[in-house]
Parts: C-alpha cells; sequence; structure tokens
C-alpha cells in the first residue's frame, strides 16, 4: 500500500509538471498567433522569452527526475521487462525529443528573437528555424500527455506505430505557421491592397 502510494504521488508530480508545461506553450503560442493577426508582426518582449525557457526547462527536468522515479520503481517491482514497453519507450523518446528541441530553442531561436524583438523580422532562415522549433515543441508536449494517459497503449503497438502520427502533426502544425508568416508578410507589403484595387476582370484572369 506504502509503495501504490509512494509511486501515486510520483506520477501526480509527472502530471503537474506535463500539464505547467502545456498551459505555457499553449498560452504563448496563442499570444503569437494573436499577434500576427493583429499585425503586430508576432512580436514577443524578451521578459516573455525568458520564462518560457526557464518554466519549460523545468518542467522538462521534472519530467525526466519524475519518469526516471516511477520507471525505477516498476522495475524494482516488476523486473526490467516493463523497459521493453513499446508506450514506454515512446514516452522517452519524446522526452528526449523535447530536450533537444528545447537545447535548438536555447542556443539559436531564443537569441535571434530577442534580437529581432518579433517573428517577423527575423531572416526567412531563423523565421522557418523558429516556426519549426515551435511546432516540434507544441506537438511533442501535446503528444507525450497523450502517452501519459494512453493506458490502451500498452504492450498493443510497435513502437513505430505509436509514433506514426508525429511527424505528420508536426509537419501539420509547420505547414500552418509558415502559411500565416506567410500571409502576415503579404498583408505587410501591401499584397491585400493591391488586390482589393484590382478590377474583377483581372482578378479573374
Amino acid at each position: 500500500m506504502k509503495f501504490d502510494l509512494l509511486r501515486m504521488g510520483v506520477v501526480y508530480l509527472h502530471l503537474i509538471a506535463c500539464c505547467i508545461a502545456l498551459g505555457t506553450v499553449f498560452m504563448s503560442d496563442l499570444r503569437l498567433v494573436r499577434g500576427l493577426l493583429r499585425s503586430e508582426g508576432g512580436k514577443v518582449e524578451a521578459d516573455h522569452l525568458a520564462g518560457l525557457h526557464h518554466t519549460l526547462a523545468r518542467s522538462l527536468l521534472a519530467l525526466w527526475v519524475t519518469g526516471f522515479a516511477v520507471v525505477s520503481m516498476d522495475v524494482w517491482k516488476s523486473g526490467a521487462d516493463v523497459m521493453l514497453n513499446p508506450k514506454l519507450q515512446a514516452k522517452f523518446f519524446v522526452v528526449l525529443l523535447l530536450t533537444l528541441n528545447g537545447l535548438a530553442l536555447e542556443r539559436f531561436v531564443l537569441p535571434a528573437m530577442k534580437k529581432a524583438g518579433a517573428l517577423m523580422r527575423l531572416t526567412l532562415t531563423n523565421r522557418l528555424l523558429a516556426v519549426f522549433v515551435g511546432a516540434v515543441s507544441a506537438v511533442s508536449w501535446f503528444y507525450a500527455a497523450a502517452l501519459g494517459v494512453g493506458r490502451p497503449l500498452n504492450w498493443q503497438f510497435s513502437l513505430a506505430q505509436i509514433m506514426a502520427a508525429w511527424p505528420m502533426l508536426v509537419f501539420g502544425g509547420f505547414f500552418l505557421m509558415v502559411t500565416l508568416t506567410a500571409w502576415v508578410e503579404y498583408v505587410s507589403r501591401g499584397g491585400a491592397a493591391a488586390l482589393e484595387r484590382m478590377p474583377l476582370r483581372a482578378v479573374a484572369r
């Protein structure tokens, strides 16, 4: 009984860390999209970027520590065979992706964003990198949460099957954000106004 209560407490902390990161990522992405739609060019304050990075970094650390603790307890109780569960392997893989993505965010994206002050002020290469890193972050955090509650996935699918949707979701998120930033840039250059001034016959051609 004490073992089960202890494990439940660690799992609860694991869940809280994931929820904090999910909320932070969702609100940050929503704020960025609103800024783009309001012709603010995706303006982001340096303090916001620093807070975002610190929150996600701490959440990742908490995920690693609590996840390692839960797996250690399960191995101690049931044996090392629990490590062969493809769903567990997928969870570690996603958290590893989040860690590598976080390093890319810290090393490349955040310095460029702090210097530019807005997403649309970045060079095209840096903007695409920022959008890709953002897509990987958002998709991976939600994927990790889905794996955390996906008990029916235990031992039912291979690692490749469980992770099959991840690249498609990343590509979808990346494509949507690239489309949005391309539209914002088009509008900022007067493309929409020029289109409105064109006669209908010319538009039809």
